[in-house]
């Protein structure tokens, strides 16, 4: 079995900006594709996204010229390679690139061949995609985080925190804990639309009205939880993604606008705190800046063993820095986003990373999504136990909800919900 050929093209994704959607085609006839998503709050430290540049095109955001190293040098690298070598072709990809954050050729081209690799060796060997990655190992439906209020820079609201999620956790399975979460989305739809505020949506599907400071929507979330008939911290818990890096001033303060506020870090934490003791809130994505080491120390001495402090800027599912933060007993838990560093094995190698030091892992969507819905079977396969791919609602997010469904479906997985916390 061989590649035998290679190709890419220019698509759109959620945002209606483009996006690199690569094919690997083995000399069997299996096809796999796949499909790059793109965020809008990235980490300094994240592998470069390549973009042409050209102002007159997709206002300078069009990826042809990632789409033609795809089909040119990587083609050429990787054609009569052995397409089950996944960890080989990722390594020549990287060999080929020789730049340390894929400055050269652009992660997005180099993950769209890879996604494609995977997906195109599992259907010749006819596995589904989370056996083919996984093994017999591959048995753990996640939880899912649904952000059902959107704020920060994925919505045009003043709110300062990115993401208020809904974790549904308290149930058998995988297809309970969704209808619960979607029940409790469409209780909170009809309670803001009765009180007068807008239920148009973010970019990931949640609502997006004005709210007078942070913790309004954490008390809606708690009505709407009630409302659709279910336990509060039982079976339905919060979780924030607070995206801090994009509230710090000049000075290195944490700006909280809606609340007229300017905190040092040491209050910022005592603000979590008061969050944590008045909220059933498990999770805290970004709590800190992605620089701001001391304070990730002094926040996860202070609260990492009563919730789970989710580093995503912090990490940029890059091994080496993963390591810097375990070795500084920086969180206790790492946000996945395979387009943050550049091939599934890299991804893979930072996973394992966590996991072995006791680290939860949790998969994630970007903001600027496709209807690809690899990173469910990505979740499975690796056993994260979380996922985070937004609210259910847009084609883009359901698409991997309802992957997760077909693979419960399949398998009868195990679902851990309540036991994560």
């Amino acid at each position: 079995m061989q590649i035998q050929h290679i190709n890419a093209s220019q698509i759109l994704d959620s945002r209606g900006n483009p996006t690199l959607k690569a094919k690997v085609v083995l000399s069997d006839g299996s096809v796999g594709v796949g499909i790059v998503p793109s965020g809008a709050s990235t980490g300094k430290r994240e592998a470069l996204e390549l973009r042409d540049g050209d102002a007159q095109k997709f206002l300078g955001k069009g990826v042809l010229q990632a789409c033609h190293f795809v089909n040119q040098q990587i083609n050429t690298a990787l054609q009569g390679k052995d397409p089950y070598d996944q960890a080989g072709a990722d390594a020549s990809m990287r060999a080929l690139d020789n730049t340390p954050n894929y400055a050269h050729l652009g992660a997005n081209a180099v993950l769209g061949v890879s996604m494609a690799l995977a997906r195109a060796s599992a259907q010749s060997l006819c596995l589904p995609l989370y056996r083919y990655l996984g093994g017999l190992n591959a048995r753990v439906l996640p939880a899912p985080m649904l952000n059902v209020i959107n704020g920060g820079v994925h919505a045009n609201n003043s709110l300062d925190f990115q993401e208020y999620m809904i974790m549904p956790l308290g149930f058998e399975n995988f297809a309970q804990a969704l209808r619960a979460g979607v029940e409790v989305y469409h209780h909170l739809k009809a309670m803001l639309a009765q009180a007068g505020h807008s239920v148009g949506v973010g970019d990931e599907g949640g609502f997006a009205p004005n709210f007078k400071n942070n913790t309004e929507p954490l008390e809606w979330l708690l009505k709407a939880i009630e409302k659709a008939g279910y336990k509060v911290g039982e079976q339905i818990a919060l979780a924030l993604d607070v995206a801090s890096s994009e509230l710090l001033t000049k000075e290195g303060r944490y700006m909280l606008s809606s609340e007229d506020k300017a905190l040092e870090t040491e209050e910022l934490i005592e603000y979590y705190g008061m969050l944590c003791r008045e909220y059933p809130i498990v999770s805290i994505e970004d709590a800190l800046g992605e620089e701001d080491y001391e304070g990730w120390a002094q926040l996860t001495s202070s609260l990492g063993h009563k919730v789970q402090l989710v580093g995503d800027d912090l990490f940029v599912t890059n091994r080496t820095l993963l390591q810097k933060g375990i070795d500084s007993k920086l969180a206790n838990a790492i946000l996945i986003k395979p387009n943050q560093i550049g091939t599934l094995s890299q991804t893979l190698e930072t996973i394992r990373l966590a996991q072995r030091a006791g680290y939860a892992c949790v998969m994630s969507h970007r903001s600027g999504e496709s209807e690809d819905s690899f990173i469910a079977d990505f979740a499975v396969a690796l056993n994260t136990a979380q996922i985070k791919t937004g609210a259910p609602a847009r084609a883009e997010r359901t698409a991997k909800y309802n992957r997760l469904l077909e693979i419960e479906e399949e398998m009868q997985g195990e679902y851990l919900g309540a036991k994560l916390f």
